[in-house]
């Protein structure tokens, strides 16, 4: 693995996103093509948290799953034939959650990518709070 320090600038450069939809905070782990891990610092002060739920904020599941692949995004656009292109959900082949996500929380993201093939990535992604696992997927990637 190699460390790195990539800073919400730096995200930007790669992904496209922005605020509202830009969903991780820091990348500290990259291996273009390969794998990245990155955090995101959830707060009291994201929009959601108004709605889901009064009184019981708890941070959305899909939300966490797009953080997950915003996390593969990194790692697939960090590669040369990939640099400037744009990384879309192909699909979620299995998605399980189990532990709540709140505000406070600081969420460990990580995806490691099984194939590439052409402009179709796949990968294996966990998110973690403290340790404990709060959601596990198997994402699929489409590069346009």
């Amino acid at each position: 693995m190699a460390k790195v320090d990539l800073d919400v600038t730096a995200i930007q450069k790669i992904l496209p996103h922005r605020y509202p939809m830009l969903l991780i905070d820091h990348v500290d782990e990259l291996v273009p093509g390969e794998m990245a891990v990155a955090r995101r610092n959830v707060t009291i002060n994201e929009e959601v948290f108004n709605g889901h739920f009064p009184n019981n904020p708890v941070l959305p599941g899909a939300l966490i799953v797009e953080s997950l692949a915003q996390t593969g995004a990194v790692a697939l656009l960090s590669s040369p034939e990939f640099k400037g292109k744009t990384a879309y959900f192909g699909g979620i082949k299995t998605a399980e959650f189990r532990k709540v996500v709140r505000p406070g929380d600081v969420m460990r993201l990580e995806v490691r990518l099984t194939k590439i093939h052409r402009n179709i990535g796949e990968g294996k992604a966990e998110a973690t709070v403290n340790g404990q696992r709060t959601c596990s997927a198997e994402l699929t990637f489409f590069i346009g």
